[in-house]
């Protein structure tokens, strides 16, 4: 199937993305910048793995067929696919690039619109002459508040984890491993995603907050950018909650840059990224020291990684070598995995696995799919984890996961 593009755009001044969401959206949005779009021109699906690097093979060739007439010419622009891909590779989720019917994006004020036709159908640009489907945001539908209950995995069930993933840490078996927790929820009959969506992007403005085929929410984490042969990431490893007082708040800002567990495990983190872009990059240089990144609820240790691509990568190979990080996996990676995969009683599906969106020539960005959750017909299904390093306590380790667990609670309130 070819696809024929037309990127037109629009003056429209104050233009809100969040505004515009339509129902089951596919939506990538930061601070006001972003991508939304609707239905389905074209999708495409793979599993196992290989995942990744199959989609990206795919991609290339979809690309390469399209007839694109783009009169913007920023990221975002002419043929673009939203993604998720699954965390693991024995993962029953499908990974999956979804090109929508119609696309908005906004970036630095400017707007524009994108309409996709297929060899069998025009009903994208039908729709977009009708004139008015984005200029106005239709109401939210109203829906009980839902409650997120323990799913396979219990509270206990996760303390009694992190006793045996410290104790094969001291074995020497592996350095650290990121262990997660899992809640669910019955949706409520008119559950409107697009209300959710409003609650994250309004809470949390410098999160990615992403909506791709029922995976959402509102991550920190960008996992890997690629911008005209550049290349960037951001690592967070290492957590501390807010303090409702701001001598408070300052002083534990302050513990968690002198923390030896946290520093370590953020090392570990930025370390394994750096190793993983070199054979991509002519250099790649990480900030010297971590710094501290205030999220409403949390604080973060932050470092960002920059580079300079060496061959012709797209971002969807470059995830493919990063994924899983050792932010959401473990180190070394093999064995974390390994060691996560006995210690997890579920299937994490496309949780801390890439989301974001991919261009025609290969750039695009993709955060870590986090502080979300999986819709899946009726039921939704949130995540929450946090390394494990020698030392680590399964009290601390379940209350960190309750703080991380707070925004998508809140969202679905």
């Amino acid at each position: 199937m070819s696809l024929r593009l037309s990127t037109i755009s629009i003056e429209a001044s104050g233009f809100n993305l969040i505004d515009h969401l339509p129902q089951n959206p596919l939506a990538y949005i930061r601070g006001g910048d972003g991508l939304v779009g609707w239905g389905e021109a074209l999708r495409l699906e793979t599993r196992g793995p290989n995942r990744i690097q199959d989609l990206a093979t795919q991609w290339r060739e979809v690309a390469s067929d399209a007839v694109v007439e783009d009169q913007v010419n920023l990221p975002g622009t002419g043929l673009v696919a939203f993604g998720s891909i699954a965390f693991a590779d024995s993962s029953a989720a499908a990974s999956a690039l979804i090109v929508p019917k119609i696309l908005l994006g906004v970036r630095d004020g400017r707007v524009w619109l994108t309409t996709v036709e297929t060899d069998s159908e025009d009903q994208a640009r039908s729709l977009s002459d009708s004139g008015n489907f984005w200029q106005s945001s239709s109401e939210y539908g109203v829906s009980a508040p839902i409650s997120l209950m323990p799913g396979s995995q219990s509270a206990s069930g996760f303390k009694k984890s992190v006793e045996d993933a410290v104790e094969a840490i001291g074995e020497g078996k592996l350095e650290k491993v990121v262990l997660a927790r899992d809640l669910v929820g019955d949706l409520p009959a008119r559950f409107d995603l697009r209300a959710t969506l409003a609650k994250l992007a309004s809470r949390f403005p410098t999160c990615w907050v992403y909506s791709v085929d029922g995976l959402f929410g509102a991550s920190p984490e960008l996992l890997v950018r690629v911008a005209h042969g550049q290349v960037s990431a951001r690592v967070l490893a290492g957590t501390a909650g807010r303090g409702t007082d701001p001598e408070v708040d300052a002083a534990i800002s302050a513990a968690l840059a002198a923390s030896a567990k946290n520093t370590t495990e953020h090392a570990f983190a930025v370390d394994s990224l750096v190793q993983t872009l070199r054979p991509f990059c002519e250099h790649v240089d990480a900030d010297p020291k971590p710094f501290s990144l205030a999220l409403p609820n949390l604080w973060h240790l932050a470092s960002d990684v920059h580079g300079v691509l060496r061959e012709d990568a797209s971002v969807l190979d470059l995830a493919a070598a990063l994924h899983p990080t050792a932010a959401v996996a473990g180190t070394p990676r093999l064995e974390a995995q390994k060691l996560l995969s006995e210690l997890e009683p579920f299937d994490r599906g496309r949780y801390a696995g890439p989301v974001g969106w991919i261009g025609a020539d290969g750039d695009g960005e993709w955060a870590i799919a986090l502080r979300g959750g999986q819709i899946s017909g009726d039921r939704v299904v949130a995540f929450a984890g946090c390394g494990i390093v020698a030392g680590s306590e399964p009290e601390a380790e379940l209350a960190e996961t309750d703080l991380k667990f707070s925004p998508i609670r809140e969202a679905l309130s």
